[in-house]
């Protein structure tokens, strides 16, 4: 039986490859999704923790997300704060989402107390000497051919700023401003819509937030460990991530199951006479609906193993033409695309192995 399947996918080989390729492309569509997304949220996560602070208090009316949301806390809350038990050292930052071109958040900084939560490592050059100075990370300096140097120039909201430095990645932007100048730029001025806040002592956290929840008006500006923030990034808390991945797995499965159902029915109409003797050879119907599926198994299992391969070379071509975009694949993903696309498949054939296992087979003799 096995090499009558076999022999039965490569009679019609073009049939049999667009099957596959069909397969393939639904584990793309919802590998890539998925790589795209959890790229961009673990590598906001892990450059948000780098900033080295232990608490981070925003507006009351501000996303999760950093940079939705505009900068309303007054500047003057950076003293009242450095004024609380426990607190060394507190940054205002102005974090804005800049969708021109690409989707990145823009941070401006106070420089002496941003570095006094964790100290910049230069790769190149330094901190800002003027207003429209700016700097970098590493990564987003080789994201062109060539890439950045210190001294080059790059606009920024319709503004040319000179790069003063390179960083090594992963403190907070991949584009630092001076604070000054970006609540400028965004028509905020003195103004923040985040405080970095470093303690004496991490244990402390709680006792902290609680003493800014007692200060007069900051009540429900929402004040979180970093842990507790970490936390908050997940696909679950992220508005859209979850509905835009089931439309998307929708779409894929859809795709799948109708050009494995098209294959196999037509394989089935194709196959009549051959169903025939083998329903008179004494084969019974679970043989018949057996050989259908395994057919789309073969099928199914190529389709996934192309669709992996096919995954590893889109993060291959994002990171070449997008270098700051991360492209993350975990095994457990890994394991759900293939399970959806191989499932999907032999739904898709499972009225076709039916309506075989259903022919007369003296009928089937007959058919012409």
């Amino acid at each position: 039986m096995n090499k009558l399947v076999i022999a039965n996918l490569l009679h019609r080989p073009l049939r049999s490859l667009i099957s596959i390729t069909a397969v393939a492309i639904e584990v793309i569509m919802i590998l890539s999704i998925v790589g795209i997304f959890m790229g961009m949220l673990n590598d906001q996560r892990q450059r948000t923790n780098g900033i080295g602070a232990d608490l981070m208090m925003r507006a009351s009316n501000a996303s999760i997300m950093n940079g939705v949301g505009g900068a309303t806390m007054s500047l003057k809350l950076t003293d009242v704060l450095r004024g609380l038990p426990h607190v060394t050292v507190v940054s205002p930052a102005n974090l804005q989402l800049n969708t021109s071109g690409v989707v990145e958040t823009i941070m401006g900084i106070d420089y002496p107390s941003f570095e006094a939560l964790r100290p910049f490592t230069f790769v190149a050059g330094g901190k800002f000497q003027g207003p429209y100075d700016m700097m970098i990370d590493d990564v987003f300096a080789r994201s062109k051919k060539g890439g950045y140097h210190v001294g080059d120039k790059l606009e920024v909201y319709n503004h040319e700023f000179r790069i003063s430095g390179i960083v090594e990645a992963g403190r907070g932007g991949r584009k630092l401003l001076p604070l000054a100048t970006m609540d400028d730029l965004t028509g905020s001025p003195d103004k923040a819509s985040t405080f970095y806040i470093k303690l004496d002592d991490p244990a402390n956290a709680q006792t902290v937030i609680d003493e800014i929840h007692n200060v007069k008006g900051l009540a429900d500006y929402p004040v979180w460990t970093m842990r507790e923030w970490l936390s908050l990034m997940t696909p679950e808390k992220l508005p859209g991530f979850n509905l835009a991945l089931k439309i998307v797995t929708g779409i894929a499965v859809i795709v799948g199951f109708l050009v494995i159902f098209q294959s196999m029915y037509t394989a089935v109409l194709e196959r009549t006479r051959e169903i025939g003797i083998l329903k008179s050879l004494g084969s019974s119907k679970l043989t018949i609906i057996s050989i259908v599926i395994r057919e789309t198994a073969v099928l199914a299992i190529a389709g996934v193993i192309l669709g992996v391969i096919g995954t590893y070379l889109v993060r291959l071509l994002i990171s070449h033409a997008f270098p700051t975009q991360h492209f993350e694949i975990t095994e457990a993903w890994l394991a759900k695309g293939a399970a959806i696309a191989f499932v999907g498949s032999i739904v898709g054939a499972l009225y076709p192995a039916w309506m075989a296992a259903r022919k007369d087979p003296i009928d089937a003799l007959a058919y012409e």
